[in-house]
Parts: C-alpha cells; sequence; structure tokens
C-alpha cells in the first residue's frame, strides 16, 4: 500500500501502522444507544468497518435479554454468513 491517504482518510493521528482511516461518525439516539463508525484499509488493501455500539437494555428480564438476542440476529443478517479465507500461497 502506498504511503498516500485515500480520499476518505482523515490523515494524521487517525492513520497509524500503514493503515487508513476515516474519521469516526458518531450517532446517537437519546435514551436508547449510540454508533459510532470508522472506515478503515489495512495495509493488504483489505477494507472494513469498525463498528462501535452502545445500546440501553431493558431493566427487567426477560426484555432486556430479547433485545440481546434481536441485536445478534440483526447483526449476524447484516454481517451474512461465515466466509473461509484461504491461505496466502
Amino acid at each position: 500500500m502506498s504511503g498516500r491517504h485515500t480520499s476518505w482518510c482523515a490523515g494524521g493521528h487517525h492513520c497509524g501502522h500503514g493503515e487508513h482511516r476515516s474519521a469516526p461518525i458518531t450517532y446517537t439516539a437519546p435514551g436508547a444507544g449510540t454508533v459510532t463508525l470508522t472506515r478503515i484499509r489495512t495495509t493488504t488493501g483489505q477494507q472494513y468497518a469498525e463498528i462501535r455500539l452502545s445500546v440501553v437494555l431493558a431493566q427487567h428480564e426477560p426484555a432486556a435479554r430479547q433485545q440481546l438476542t434481536a441485536l445478534l440476529t440483526h447483526l449476524q443478517t447484516l454481517i451474512g454468513p461465515p466466509r473461509h479465507l484461504r491461505p496466502a500461497a
């Protein structure tokens, strides 16, 4: 990967160890939670989204457990089935 930054790269302290990182984007839903998204390109050129998610859970079971189950289900749907990477030659 070249040392040049991508058009979306935040540069400066956001980048390190050869990877490029966008400026984090944060969305807050008051009383519900916060999500922060950062786009990253590694030294090998692989791109991915780094997501930090904080969700306010119900105070009582089983509602909190149902929220966690729904969250995991939706995340699995978003990510898709497991991908098996081929080992480098």
